[in-house]
Order: structure tokens, then C-alpha cells, then sequence
């Protein structure tokens, strides 16, 4: 039988254990409010940056090349030389820096020179040629040392310059042509004859006779295209003159002269390897008893090294006196053709004249009215001093088209010859570029709004080194600097608009290896002087009212607008002025 104290104790230990096991129980079950409650996320807490004290810098970022700017095709104005010949490059421009008065290239053996100005040159510079491009060309030899008053004319004195010039580059000045000599020729000989018209007019009405003179030109004149026709065809059955006969024979002789010496040499030469190629004799056995023979020493070929260079020198003779021959036939030959050129012109002349005559007979017969005949010879004699003073105002030494060059600045750099020695010169000779590096680049339209010319830049390399620079030109004012075409706007990526720009190093030091590289350049576009208050942009609040205004934390989860003016952006941040200090949080979240 247990006794009562262990009864009571068993009972005590059951209760216990009940209690435990309803407490366990209870902790495990909830109502659906509870469980609602604990599933509700919990209250978001701010996020806040400090207020910041900091200097803001304002940039564009330009990805662009860097290379020598201002690129610019030459072309050649007109000929080069006096004659309109087929213009061919007998010296090719070649890659370098243009100094003013240097020499591009050599067309058909004349210069073409390089000088400063802004004025294309488009005419000949004749003696009398007024304009700017005169002014060009005597400010250009006054600064090469070359003094003349800068007057706008080509007068005597730039003549003078101009020929000085000329001579010290080691060329000749351009002088008349023989078609100007040959055309000024012409001209006096009108003038003669209108005088000659005049007088045999003048003596006619003085002595009556009408038409007398007239059949004594015309005579003259027959007989004159007689003579011509007779030369001409004397001159087509004789093939060469009696110098040039001579000449020929001469040219004969020393060819044959020159066979005969490569035969002699040849046939030494031959000879001289013949006794080489013999072989020595051979030595009779001793007979028994007998003294033996002395042996003889074998035999040293002969070296034919110098019949050789003799047979070379030989034939190197003939082949110069047979050349001589044949250009002795050659000159002959053009001298015969240009001959028979001035004859028949000269032929061509006296049939011209004989039909003038005869016409000119023939209106005397029929209108015969002398005074008239005088009156018009004297108009005949005026109309033709007139036309050769006009042309002697022109006549003499000039500066045709071609040979100048002006560039809008030098020094430049030739960037790129466009023909090489040989080619005809119809295209553009060359491209020229400036001495200085650019930047070229673009930006999207709604950045360029931000530039303006002088702002400054850094350019930095492919090293990660940076050069200061500056911006000096965008939107139009770039796109004539790079020769872009002015319609339109450019095409940026994913087909936004954008707009050029260029931008200059402020140094050219350790540039030039850079040359053609893609280079990353910073334009500054705004900055503050001194360490401003800043805070992030997307901490700025902009009300109803249009006022701006951020949210400063006060205590944990508490905090209190302040009304702020903002300023610069840069980086994600923007200038703030109001009741605020540094170390303020403000709030980034829109909690």
C-alpha cells in the first residue's frame, strides 16, 4: 500500500506536466489576426545621404580622332608655263611642311609655287592685271624679302620682284610665248600695212589714180604666193639641207670608225684566248748516255682583263656613235618638218593676200570714190594701233595660273600627294592640312546646346595620359573648318542628331605619336569657383509651386523639407543653397 506523501507527489508532477504540455500547445497556435499581423512587412526605413562640401565640374565627353586639321584639296587654277600643252607632273608633290614660296611640284618643268592669301588664284597675272590677287601676290614677296609697294597692280617694279623670284628658286619668269610673239608680230604688221593702205590710198587721190596701186599689190602678191609655192616645193624634194648632209657624213664615219675599233678589239681579244686555250709542248724522253735537256717553265696564260674592257669600251663607243647618228637624222627630220610648217603658213599667207588684193581691186573698180578709200585707211590705221596698244598693255613677262598656290595659312603640312612624276595633272595635286593637331569629333544636338567656343578640354590618350586643350569650333563653324558639307545635320548612334566638333591641344609636345589615334576628350562646360554644397540630384524634390526642396532627417525616421535653390549638375550631383550644412542627411528614397 503506498503511502499518502508519494500519492501527493505524483500528482503534483502530473499537473506540472499538463501545464507544460498546454503552454508548448498554445505557443504553436494563432489566430488568422495574429498570423495577418506577423506577415506585414515591416515599416520601410529612410535612405539618406550627407550633405557634401566639394568643388563640381561640369563635362562632355568627345570620343574623337586626333590628327592635323583643316584638310584642304588643291587644284591647279590653269596651266602651267605659257602654252596649253598637256599638263604632266615632271615633279610630284611630296609629304611635308609648306613654307610660303616653296615649291609644290614641277609641271612640264615649271614651278608651282605655294604663298598665303585667301584670294584663288583663277587668271593670268599679266603686266596691268589690278585686283586683290595682285595684293596677295606683293604682300607675299614683300614678306620672302622681295620689296614692292603693295598697290594692286602689276606694274614694273612687281615685275622686277616677281623676276628676282623666280631667279633665286632657279627658274625663269614667264615670258611671251612665240604664239604672243608670233600674235604681236601680226599686230605690227597690220599696223604697217594699214599705213602702207593708207599711203598708196593718200597718193591715189593726190595723183588721180584710182585703182593703180591696187593692181600693183596685186601683182606683188601673185608673184609673192609664186615664190612661196616655189620654196615649198623645193623644200618637200630636199630631204636634208647641206649642213645637215654633213653632218650625217660625219656621224657615218665616226660610227664606222667605232666598228672598226670593236672588230680590232674583238679579234685581240680572241687571239689572246686562243694562245691560252694552245696546249704546252711535251718534253722528248732522255736517251740513255745523253745529257738531258733542260726543261722549260710552263707557260703563264695571258690575262685579257684589259682586251676585255677594250671590247666593252669598244662597243660602248659604238653604241654612243651610233646613237649621235641617229639623233643627227632625228633633228634633221624636225628641222625639215618645221620648215615645211612655216612654208606652207607662208604659202597660206600669199594666197590670203592675193585674194585681198583682188578684192580690194575689185571694190575700187566698183565704188572707186577715193576719199572714202582714204577716210577708211585712216580708220584701218587707228583700229589697229589701237588693238596693238591694248595688246603690248598686257604684253611681257607674267604669272600664269598654275603656278601659284594661295593657301589660306602657312606654314601647312602636304598631307597627301593626288599625282605622281608622269601623270597629267587633271585632278587635285595634292591635300594640304594645317601644322596643328584637332580633335574631331561629335556630340548629340542637346549637349552641343551647352558649348561654346574657348572651353576648355582635357585630352586623354590611348596610355591614359592627358594633354589640356581647348574648344574651338562646333556646329557650322566646324563643319566649314573640316569641309563638311553645310546641309543637314549629322547622324550620331541609334540615329540621334549630333553635331561636330574640333578641338585643339593648347601644346603639341608628345602629340605626334598620337597622330590618327582615337583619343577620349573632356570639355569642361561648367564649373564652381570655390567648394559648393552638393547633394544627389535624385534628393531634390521639385513641388507643385515649382520650388525645389529636399528632405533633412532630424531624428531616426523623422525628418523636415528645407526649400533649397539648386545650380550646377555634374556627376549625379547638383549645387544646393538653403538652410542646410554639411554633414546633413538628406533623403534619396521617396519612402
Amino acid at each position: 500500500m503506498k503511502s499518502p506523501r508519494k500519492v501527493l507527489i505524483g500528482t503534483v508532477a502530473g499537473v506540472i506536466v499538463i501545464a507544460g504540455v498546454g503552454w508548448g500547445v498554445s505557443t504553436r497556435l494563432r489566430s488568422p489576426a495574429d498570423e495577418a499581423a506577423l506577415r506585414k512587412p515591416p515599416k520601410a526605413s529612410l535612405v539618406t545621404v550627407p550633405v557634401e562640401r566639394t568643388k563640381l565640374v561640369s563635362t562632355i565627353v568627345v570620343n574623337g580622332t586626333l590628327e592635323y586639321g583643316s584638310p584642304l584639296p588643291i587644284t591647279l587654277a590653269g596651266v602651267v608655263g605659257g602654252a596649253d600643252a598637256t599638263q604632266r607632273a615632271t615633279r610630284a608633290p611630296h609629304p611635308g611642311k609648306v613654307t610660303e614660296g616653296g615649291i609644290l611640284m614641277e609641271v612640264n618643268g615649271r614651278p608651282v609655287f605655294a604663298m598665303s592669301g585667301k584670294v584663288p588664284m583663277h587668271r593670268t597675272l599679266a603686266p596691268g592685271a589690278r585686283g586683290d590677287d595682285v595684293k596677295q601676290v606683293q604682300r607675299a614677296l614683300r614678306r620672302l624679302g622681295y620689296g614692292t609697294r603693295v598697290t594692286g597692280v602689276f606694274d614694273r617694279a612687281t615685275i622686277t620682284a616677281v623676276t628676282r623670284f623666280y631667279a633665286k628658286k632657279g627658274y625663269e619668269a614667264q615670258q611671251p610665248t612665240l604664239e604672243a610673239r608670233q600674235q604681236l608680230d601680226t599686230l605690227r604688221k597690220a599696223v604697217q600695212t594699214a599705213q602702207e593702205t593708207l599711203a598708196v590710198e593718200q597718193k591715189t587721190l593726190d595723183q588721180g589714180g584710182d585703182v593703180l596701186p591696187l593692181k600693183l599689190k596685186l601683182t606683188n602678191a601673185r608673184a609673192d604666193l609664186k615664190a612661196a609655192e616655189l620654196a615649198h616645193r623645193q623644200a618637200e624634194e630636199q630631204r636634208y639641207t647641206t649642213d645637215d648632209v654633213a653632218k650625217i657624213e660625219a656621224a657615218d664615219t665616226a660610227v664606222r670608225a667605232a666598228e672598226e675599233k670593236v672588230l680590232q678589239a674583238e679579234q685581240d681579244l680572241a687571239a689572246a684566248r686562243a694562245e691560252n686555250d694552245r696546249p704546252e709542248p711535251s718534253t722528248p724522253p732522255a736517251t740513255p748516255g745523253a745529257t738531258p735537256a733542260p726543261s722549260s717553265a710552263p707557260r703563264t696564260p695571258k690575262d685579257t682583263t684589259l682586251l676585255e674592257l677594250k671590247v666593252s669600251n669598244a662597243r660602248a663607243d659604238l653604241e654612243a656613235a651610233q646613237g649621235v647618228h641617229a639623233r643627227i637624222e632625228e633633228e634633221a627630220r624636225q628641222a625639215r618638218d618645221k620648215k615645211l610648217t612655216e612654208l606652207s603658213k607662208a604659202v597660206r599667207d600669199a594666197k590670203e593676200a592675193v585674194a585681198v588684193a583682188a578684192q580690194a581691186l575689185r571694190q575700187a573698180r566698183e565704188l572707186s570714190p577715193v576719199k572714202l578709200k582714204v577716210a577708211n585707211a585712216r580708220k584701218d590705221v587707228g583700229a589697229a594701233k589701237a588693238l596693238m596698244a591694248e595688246y603690248l598693255r598686257t604684253y611681257g613677262t607674267t604669272i600664269p595660273p598654275g603656278e601659284l598656290v594661295f593657301l589660306p595659312k602657312l606654314p601647312a603640312r602636304l598631307h597627301k600627294a593626288g599625282v605622281k612624276a608622269g601623270e597629267t595633272v587633271d585632278k587635285a595635286i595634292a591635300t594640304v592640312t594645317s601644322s596643328s593637331f584637332v580633335v574631331t569629333g561629335s556630340v548629340e544636338a542637346a549637349e552641343a546646346d551647352l558649348l561654346k567656343d574657348g572651353l576648355e578640354a582635357v585630352i586623354e590618350g590611348p596610355t591614359g595620359k592627358t594633354y589640356p586643350a581647348r574648344l574651338i569650333a562646333f556646329g557650322e563653324k566646324a563643319k566649314l573648318a573640316t569641309g563638311e558639307a553645310k546641309a543637314g545635320q549629322g547622324e550620331g548612334e541609334e540615329g540621334m542628331s549630333s553635331e561636330p566638333v574640333l578641338i585643339s591641344p593648347l601644346s603639341e609636345k608628345g602629340l605626334k605619336r598620337l597622330s590618327g589615334s582615337n583619343v577620349v576628350t573632356r570639355v569642361t562646360v561648367g564649373a564652381t569657383d570655390t567648394e559648393v554644397l552638393v547633394v544627389p540630384v535624385a534628393a531634390v524634390i521639385t513641388s507643385a509651386d515649382g520650388r525645389a526642396r529636399v528632405r533633412v532627417e532630424v531624428a531616426p525616421d523623422r525628418t523636415k523639407d528645407v526649400e533649397v535653390r539648386t545650380g550646377l549638375t555634374a556627376d549625379g550631383k547638383v549645387e544646393v543653397t538653403g538652410e542646410l550644412k554639411e554633414g546633413d542627411r538628406v533623403v534619396v528614397n521617396r519612402a
